[in-house]
């Protein structure tokens, strides 16, 4: 993951208790990360780290604009983020991954790479529907769409009438069975009716 080394923090070599870091994540950030879901962008993070007595407490403030699909047109489209996050990070023996908020990482080797950490967060501050403005999707798709979509009293008049009165086989009962005592369960039911 070397195209990543820039989005290392080194915790054990850390003098102060307090530090700070600043990243920009741009086009080549989302094309390197290879997701599906987000391959362009312009983010400003600010990670700070905290050393307690117990673990490290990174917090991430991230802004800026992100390039989704629009859910309505599929045109590209530029969505506002924002976000603010915590997670805890502790030394241990190996790597793990300890639930929602807390990562364990090797004592020998002392940083994180907070590269995926910073995309899932962005990832996750993306509203679940995206739509352009009114007036500002592809008008063509929207055109087809609206073609497609349209329900009006037009439409109902053109469509073949149902006859009501006409009895198929299912619905038919014989006489016999009409003249069969009804249970009383079923006559309570028809009063609901």
């Amino acid at each position: 993951m070397g195209k990543f080394e820039k989005y290392r923090i080194d915790l054990k070599g850390m003098k102060e208790n307090h530090a700070h870091y600043d990243f920009l994540l741009d086009n080549a950030f989302f094309a390197a990360i290879d997701s599906p879901e987000l391959q362009k962008g312009k983010v400003t993070v600010q990670v700070d780290v905290k050393k307690t007595a117990q673990a490290f407490e990174l917090s991430f403030n991230s802004q800026g604009t992100v390039v989704v699909l629009c859910d309505r047109c599929l045109d590209e489209m530029d969505q506002e983020i924002s976000s603010t996050d915590k997670i805890f990070v502790k030394f241990g023996a190996e790597y793990a991954d300890e639930g929602d908020n807390l990562i364990i990482v090797p004592e020998d080797e002392g940083d994180i790479n907070v590269a995926w950490i910073m995309y899932e967060y962005i990832a996750l501050a993306i509203p679940m529907k995206h739509v352009h403005a009114p007036g500002k999707c592809n008008k063509t798709m929207s055109g087809k769409l609206n073609k497609y979509l349209r329900t009006s009293a037009d439409d109902m008049d053109e469509m073949e009438p149902v006859d009501d009165s006409a009895e198929d086989e299912s619905n038919i009962v014989s006489d016999e069975e009409n003249d069969k005592p009804i249970d009383p369960r079923w006559s309570e039911l028809q009063k609901l009716l």
